[in-house]
Order: C-alpha cells, then sequence, then structure tokens
C-alpha cells in the first residue's frame, strides 16, 4: 500500500461518510450505547451491528457487517477480545478503517492475539486505531466515537489545537483542563495499544491537516523510535508541537508497560533526543496544559531577555528566580530609559528589573512602563496582585489594546482575590495567558521564547 493511500486513510478516521458500529447496545448504561448516542449527532449514516435487534435508537439495525447495504468508510468494534478477530476477516471490502474500542490484549498479556491483529492489518490493508483506546473526536465533522456520555465528559469547542494521547484517561483530563482554559480543538485522538497506527502516523497526518495549527501529545511508550523522531521534528518544524512523556523512571516504565502493552524505553535518551532535535517537551501535566493555552494564544518570537513588571517584591524575585533555572536573562534597564521612567513614576517605585511599581500601583503604571521599554526586551512577564486598590478590570482592557502594538509574548501572574477572576477573563479572551504562580508563568514564557 501506498503513503498517500495509507494517509488518505487514516483521514477516514476524522471524516469519514458512514459508520458501523459493531456491538452497538440500546442502553447508555452500556459502554456501546454510550458510543451509539454520541454517534447520533454524527452527519453522516451510522449502522448498528446487533443481531440481538431490528432497531436500536431509532436506527435500523443490522446483524452482521455483511449485511450492511453498503461498504463503510469506518467500524468501530466494541466486542469481547476473542472476537475481534473473526469480525476482522469480515472486513474485507466492506470497511477501509476501524477503532477497536475494545481491551484485553498486549496489555494484559495477551501478545499472541494483538500479533494476529496486527497481522489482518497488514495483510488486507485495512488500518486499526486501537486496540484499547477511545477512538476520536472531531467537532468540525460532528464525529463522537467517545464512550463516555457528555454529560460526564463537556465536550470542547472548535479550535486550532489536536490533541494526540496514549491514553484514554490522560485524554479525559486534558479536556478537562483544556475546556478550563477555554481552548477549542480541531480533532482529539486517543490511540491505546497501537496495534497499526501509532503517533507517528497521526504526526504524519496531523503536518497536512489544514485545521491543526498546534498539535499536544501524551505518550507513555514508543513502538518504533526512529520513525517517531523522522516524524515528530518534521511536525515541530512546520507547526507549533508540545509533547509530555510518561515513564520517566523504572516504575513509570513498568507502568506503562502494563498499560499498553508497549516498551517504554530509557527516558534519559529520549530526553537527549528531542532536545537534540529542537523537539519541545512537557515536563508534566500542568506544564503541558499552562504551555498548550499559552501556544494557542500567542506566536512564539525570537530571544531570551525577559521584563518583570510586579507591583509585589516577593512575587517579582521568586520570577527572576525561575527565569535564572529556565536559562532566560532577566537584563538591566538601558540608562536612558530608568532616567526617563525616574521622572515618571513616584521615587519608592523600583526602576530596575524586576520593575517594582509597588502596592500604590495604578493600572495605568503598567501600561506606561511597557510603553518605555516594548523595545529593550523579547518578552514580558506582567505580576498584578489584585488586593490593591489600584488594579482593577480596566488593566485588561488597557493590555487588550496595547498588545498589537508590542508583538512579543506577554504572560501574566496573577494569584486569587480582588478582581482577579473578572481580570484573569478580561486577559485571556484578549489572548493573553494567565498563570496561578510566578514559576508557572515563567515557564510558559520559555516555552513561547525560542
Amino acid at each position: 500500500m501506498g503513503k498517500e493511500a495509507s494517509i488518505n486513510q487514516i483521514d477516514l478516521l476524522f471524516n469519514p461518510g458512514s459508520i458501523a458500529l459493531i456491538g452497538a447496545s440500546h442502553t447508555e448504561k452500556k459502554l456501546s450505547g454510550a458510543i451509539l448516542k454520541n454517534l447520533l449527532r454524527f452527519r453522516g449514516k451510522v449502522y448498528p451491528v446487533n443481531p440481538k435487534y431490528k432497531k436500536i435508537m431509532g436506527l435500523k439495525a443490522y446483524s452482521s457487517l455483511s449485511e450492511l447495504p453498503e461498504p463503510v468508510d469506518l467500524t468501530i468494534i466494541i466486542r469481547p477480545a476473542h472476537e475481534i478477530l473473526k469480525i476482522l476477516k469480515e472486513h474485507e471490502r466492506k470497511a477501509k478503517c476501524t477503532i477497536i474500542v475494545s481491551s484485553g490484549f498486549a496489555e494484559i498479556g495477551e501478545y499472541k492475539l494483538q500479533d494476529e491483529i496486527k497481522s489482518i492489518a497488514r495483510d488486507t490493508g485495512i488500518r486499526i486505531l486501537g486496540p484499547n483506546c477511545m477512538g476520536v473526536y472531531n467537532p468540525y465533522h460532528k464525529l463522537d466515537t467517545f464512550f463516555l456520555s457528555r454529560e460526564r465528559l463537556k465536550r470542547l469547542k472548535k479550535g486550532n489545537m489536536a490533541v494526540v494521547s496514549q491514553s484514554g484517561a490522560i485524554l479525559s483530563c486534558l479536556f478537562d483542563a483544556l475546556g478550563t482554559a477555554n481552548i477549542g480543538i480541531s480533532k482529539a485522538v486517543n490511540y491505546g495499544n497501537a496495534v497499526d497506527i501509532d503517533e507517528s502516523d497521526l504526526y504524519d497526518y496531523f503536518i497536512r491537516d489544514e485545521y491543526s495549527d498546534i498539535v499536544i501529545s501524551y505518550i507513555e511508550s514508543l513502538s518504533n523510535g526512529r520513525k517517531f523522531v523522522e516524524k515528530a521534528k518534521e511536525l515541530s518544524e512546520k507547526k507549533a508541537f508540545l509533547l509530555l512523556k510518561s515513564g520517566k523512571g523504572s516504575s513509570g516504565q513498568a507502568a506503562a508497560y502494563s498499560h499498553t502493552g508497549r516498551l517504554a524505553g530509557r527516558y534519559e535518551v529520549f530526553h537527549s533526543i528531542l532536545r537534540q532535535f529542537g523537539i519541545k517537551e512537557a515536563m508534566g501535566f500542568d506544564d503541558l496544559v499552562d504551555t498548550a493555552k499559552a501556544i494557542s494564544y500567542q506566536k512564539t518570537s525570537m530571544g531570551n531577555r525577559v521584563l518583570i513588571i510586579t507591583n509585589g517584591g516577593g512575587s517579582g524575585v521568586l520570577a527572576s528566580d525561575e527565569c535564572i533555572r529556565q536559562g532566560l536573562v532577566v537584563a538591566k534597564l538601558p540608562k536612558n530609559k530608568i532616567e526617563k521612567l525616574g521622572k515618571i513614576f513616584p521615587k519608592f517605585y523600583t526602576i530596575s528589573n524586576p520593575f517594582d511599581l509597588t502596592a500604590q500601583v495604578k493600572d495605568e503604571d503598567y501600561i506606561a512602563s511597557l510603553n518605555e521599554l516594548k523595545d529593550d526586551f523579547d518578552g514580558f512577564l506582567i505580576i498584578a496582585l489584585t488586593g490593591v486598590l489600584g488594579v482593577t478590570e480596566r488593566l485588561g482592557k488597557m493590555m487588550k489594546n496595547l498588545k498589537a502594538g508590542i508583538g512579543k509574548p506577554i504572560v501574566f501572574h496573577i494569584a486569587h482575590g480582588g478582581v482577579s477572576r473578572k481580570l484573569t477573563a478580561i486577559l485571556e479572551k484578549a489572548g493573553i495567558p494567565v498563570y496561578p504562580s510566578p514559576e508557572r508563568a515563567v515557564k510558559v514564557l520559555k516555552a513561547l521564547l525560542t
């Protein structure tokens, strides 16, 4: 099978015209019933397959794949593991791509069964996602193969970020976190044991996907390290790309292996390779979500000179310490600017870097200092502690107007209290990310400065 044909088949995962659900159930109390209910929103044709029923959720049911009135682009299989081989053999000339939701394969030691599935994929040319996975979500196509109800897992709005996760549980957590951050997505996929389609195939697809400008990925293990590096490097050169690798220690590697049945490998080697090829890595779940929010709001930029503007000296020091750890330069202010700013601001302001506006700050002070220093630095961290009277919601509106004129990464640290919630909402609506600690804000600024 040619490469182009393979890519076109993977497109059927996300943009099928017709779907057959093998093992469909009439009740949402079963996973297959929850999947079918979610598929009712799908714009194309849906064929429930279950010999026990004539009709399921208002749709005509079929006893087997061979009885469908036409071949389908995609099947979703949720039947016991020992039935999967027989079901797959019925797919030839009836379907081009399948999602195997069922578990009970390499993750529990059933390697032979999983290998037989792999052989069928190779011999028939059918592309397989899974087994042991949730499948895909495409809000642009109203496609949702997840077995979690919308009441239990809120679906994300349309956006330009693709989410690729080996783990279904982590994908669910990412949906919650990205939704809280008001981030929309283009597509999401959980690929599980990766008997056929793996992270590298998906990276290859998203390189070409016009809806996806950003890709974030959670991985536990790799089956083909060379292929992974090739595709991850190519993706990172063309789009914003960020990944999180778990299984960093020996116990984590063992857990990853038991989860999906794939070797995790030595993390130190993996980390070194990513650095060598300039592939960005998140160091934890919070780091992945924080950075995903930032790169969805703002473009990355060159440089490492950072200006910290604060109204709390201690917070400024913490931010400065983290800048050092991250390899960012908290550069001194130019002498001519110090003199000019000394004439603008009260003498008790600390006109340095960090630039401390003290508890007597006013909204306008942040804007005035940024206007004077915007050409002297590559990125900006603004700390606004909202317990003081001088910080109001107006700061968010003023920053919105100023942002375009600066054209460089800007991030905020705002602690809880005062007008923090309203101010944060205004800033993030304007595309300026806000974080609850100075350290998290600095780490994100590092990710935005390449």
